[in-house]
């Protein structure tokens, strides 16, 4: 299924009903009195997050959405009926924003979560609410209300634990492989991921955590170079991130300088990235023959404070010590979340 994760909408709410010019007409009543009932409220457009949703594809097929007017009031003080809500349903994760001023309207991050992103107009009243002893025969009643306009961006990022980062080919689809349930494509070429693939990881003792592969980095990416641009914002979502350098034998590039790249193209992307707890992974261990680019990057993360963990996912090597640091660090992590929230 295609990977879609941005799209523009147009949302239209139910126009509210006419209220209604009537008069009481019955044999024997003389002078009866008006009678018009009120118009009834137009549909809103709801947008809704949903677990069994995990792209906006469906809304890139369709970019205008109605909802339903209200019913006109009628004779005898009856109410017009309410245009039916339009439901728009999205994917947990989904940023709603206003197309005109860029303002965030939502952040869906809770399934069932849900929000009113264009307002139902108002019916109108009808002519007996306007009878006074001075002007015993209204003829007139209100219009209904128009229903909100609004131009929509929805912008989905991917909720997760863990957010693997790195170059190209640094070996992230296939330790995303080896750790958790999730068939990324693999190849020996850049770019051989084109979307975000999602894992869940589950360890002893019924605990788990999910992995995010984010595509391919490079330099340049918080321009729009390469893919990074594009799924820059699914990195913005993670808890903490997993910073994979290829450390073998043909691994391209001086592995220090390719970690501070991606680095900095976090940091020009949003300066909160730079902040996120990020841990180094120093991946193809097993052909790592010349120890040198691992002694390089093993001396740099000491000098930075950073946790380093050299790993091989085609043997194994330091892939458990890895599993087992990553479950320590989330689950105090969502521990400090609960308690701030509670303190709050």
């Amino acid at each position: 299924m295609q990977f879609v994760d941005y799209v523009k909408i147009g949302v239209k709410a139910g126009d509210g009903g006419k209220g209604c010019v009537s008069f009481r007409r019955e044999k024997y009543v003389p002078r009866g009195g008006p009678n018009g009932g009120d118009g009834g409220r137009g549909g809103h457009v709801i947008s809704r997050a949903t677990d069994e949703l995990n792209t906006l594809l469906d809304l890139r097929y369709q970019r205008e959405y109605k909802a339903e007017k209200g019913q006109h009031g009628m004779g005898k003080k009856m109410h017009g009926k309410n245009g039916k809500d339009l439901i728009i349903y999205v994917p947990v994760g989904t940023v709603i924003k206003n197309a005109d001023t860029e303002d965030i309207l939502i952040d869906l991050d809770r399934q069932g979560m849900e929000t009113i992103v264009a307002k139902g107009g108002k019916g109108g009243l009808g002519n007996a609410h306007f009878a006074t002893p001075t002007r015993q025969a209204p003829r007139f009643a209100q219009p209904g209300e128009e229903g909100e306009t609004r131009n929509l961006i929805l912008e989905l990022k991917l909720l997760a634990d863990v957010g693997l980062i790195g170059l190209p080919n640094a070996g992230k689809s296939t330790l995303l492989s080896i750790i958790s349930s999730a068939r990324p494509k693999i190849a020996d070429y850049p770019f051989t991921t084109l979307t975000p693939t999602l894992g869940v990881v589950k360890l002893e003792n019924f605990r788990s955590f999910v992995v995010a592969d984010i595509p391919g980095l490079i330099e340049g990416a918080h321009k729009g170079v390469g893919l990074g641009f594009q799924f820059l914002r699914h990195v913005e979502r993670t808890s903490m991130l997993l910073h994979l350098v290829d450390i073998s034998d043909t691994g391209e590039g001086d592995p220090v300088e390719n970690f501070e790249k991606i680095n900095k193209e976090l940091g020009l992307y949003s300066p909160e990235l730079i902040i996120k707890p990020q841990a180094a992974v120093g991946t193809k261990l097993d052909i790592a023959i010349d120890k040198k680019r691992l002694e390089r990057l093993t001396h740099y993360c000491k000098m930075k404070t950073i946790d380093f963990f050299p790993i091989s996912a085609i043997t194994g090597k330091g892939i458990k010590r890895l599993l087992t640091y990553l479950s320590v660090k989330i689950i105090n992590q969502k521990r400090n979340r609960t308690h701030s929230i509670i303190k709050t």
